[in-house]
C-alpha cells in the first residue's frame, strides 16, 4: 500500500513537473497560451529578445524615442510605439498584435536595426550623431 501510494505521488509530481516546464520558458518566464513569453514590462520582454551585447544600446534608443511606452505616438509625424516605427502598421510585419504588444514591437524593432544599421549598437551610433535613426 505504502509503495503503491508513493508511486502514485511520484507520478503526479512528475506530472506537476511537466506541466510546470511547459508554462516556464528557458529564461523562466511565464509562457501563456499562444507560448509567447510575458513579463511585467517591456525592458523584460527586451532582455528575453535582444542580445545582451545588444541590449544598452536599443534600450537607449527606445528610452529617447518613446520611454518605454510601447503606445507612444508622435503628433507630429504618427510614428508609433517603442521603436517610433513611421508608418506604425509598419510592424504587423512582425505581428498582427503590433500595436498592442511590446514584444511584437520589439522583434520588429531589433529586425529593423539589424536590417537598416547591421545591429543595435550600430543604430546607437547613427542615433548619436544625428539625433534619430
Amino acid at each position: 500500500m505504502i509503495r503503491s501510494l508513493t508511486t502514485r505521488v511520484s507520478a503526479r509530481n512528475k506530472k506537476i513537473a511537466v506541466s510546470a516546464a511547459v508554462l516556464l520558458g528557458a529564461s523562466g518566464a511565464v509562457l501563456g497560451t499562444t507560448g509567447s513569453a510575458s513579463a511585467s514590462s517591456p525592458q523584460e520582454l527586451a532582455r528575453q529578445i535582444v542580445p545582451a551585447s545588444q541590449y544598452a544600446s536599443f534600450s537607449k534608443i527606445v528610452e529617447h524615442e518613446s520611454g518605454w511606452n510601447p503606445s507612444a505616438t508622435n503628433s507630429s509625424s504618427g510614428a508609433y510605439g517603442l521603436v517610433q516605427a513611421l508608418p506604425g502598421s509598419k510592424m504587423s510585419s512582425a505581428g498582427a498584435d503590433w500595436k498592442t504588444n511590446a514584444a511584437t514591437q520589439i522583434k520588429w524593432g531589433l529586425n529593423y536595426m539589424n536590417e537598416r544599421y547591421g545591429s543595435p549598437n550600430a543604430a546607437w551610433a547613427f542615433w548619436q550623431a544625428n539625433g534619430w535613426y
